[in-house]
């Protein structure tokens, strides 16, 4: 197919994450301080939306907590920079298994299996204006670590979504995600247009060759929305990617470290990497104005 490059763009900062990456960069932050912290200065840097977890303040390891959604969303609303908040619904849906002899019971360790009400209740009580459904389960990253998300817990969590007004985005870590996000709109679990994020180069879903970048982009219908990323040194190259194939931007310390061979990133110097990038290819960059016009958000306070 011919390519549409976009010629408005708008970006998103994925700030933290809840990979294991808090001991391996002094940037990636930890309490709701710092998140909100570093998404405030994703902000002044040009970026639209911030895609936001929370850590445990104190080890940095993933958490599902409420009360630290609670703060990182007070925190940025209250700011004097406006933008897009993007909360994950990711957390919940982790399986580690035992040995491969004895696959059962379930390694304690790291599994975290929780119902689509709990997983959404922090969506509920913070009303962002989007959050992240991730629309399949894979095997990801290391060891026998599965990331679940069966399709009646995806119609569970999308019904609620749609039922809060928040604007799904559809998190596609392979074509078929992509297919049963297409059923979910069909069916009217979720609304359409959709907005989709596709997630290129994590183990073990799509690879981040241009080839299969390409099928995702052509799986994804002509009125839907997408931003694209990519893991590691190819963030800002995916960056012009996602451009000239007609999508946006996705860049943050969740995918990402580094700046240049040696050295590590903040979220602001990411964010105004790729702006330089956007605007070089002659495009422009989004505000957060913009953007809820363009994707028919509603910027709501917390209940």
């Amino acid at each position: 197919m011919p390519l549409t490059m976009s010629r408005e763009v708008f970006i998103t900062c994925a700030v933290t994450g809840s990979g294991a990456t808090q001991d391996r960069s002094p940037h990636v932050p930890r309490s709701p301080k710092e998140i909100a912290d570093s998404a405030i200065a994703a902000a002044r840097a040009g970026a639209a939306i911030v895609h936001c977890h929370v850590r445990d303040p104190d080890t940095g390891a993933p958490s599902r907590r409420i009360e630290l959604y609670r703060e990182v969303t007070d925190r940025i609303r209250d700011a004097d920079v406006d933008v897009v908040l993007n909360l994950t619904a990711g957390m919940g849906g982790d399986i580690v298994f035992g040995p491969t002899d004895a696959p059962l019971p379930l390694n304690p360790k790291g599994t975290d299996m929780a119902g689509a009400e709990e997983r959404v209740a922090h969506v509920a009580d913070c009303l962002p204006e989007i959050c992240t459904l991730d629309c399949g389960t894979m095997n990801f990253a290391e060891a026998d670590y599965v990331m679940t998300n069966t399709p009646g817990m995806l119609r569970a969590m999308g019904r609620m979504m749609t039922d809060l007004g928040v604007k799904p985005e559809i998190e596609a870590f392979d074509t078929g995600h992509l297919w049963f996000a297409k059923e979910l709109v069909k069916e009217g679990v979720l609304d359409g247009p959709a907005l989709v994020q596709l997630c290129m180069g994590v183990p073990w879903g799509a690879p981040d060759d241009l080839n299969t970048f390409m099928a995702m982009v052509n799986n994804v219908p002509d009125d839907w929305t997408f931003s694209a990323f990519a893991l590691g040194r190819n963030q800002m190259a995916y960056a012009a990617a996602a451009v000239l194939a007609g999508g946006h931007v996705r860049v943050g310390l969740e995918d990402n470290l580094w700046l240049d061979k040696g050295v590590l990133a903040t979220n602001a110097q990411l964010v105004e990497r790729a702006v330089g990038v956007i605007e070089g290819m002659g495009a422009r960059i989004m505000t957060p104005a913009e953007v809820r016009a363009k994707l028919g958000l509603v910027k709501r306070a917390p209940r």
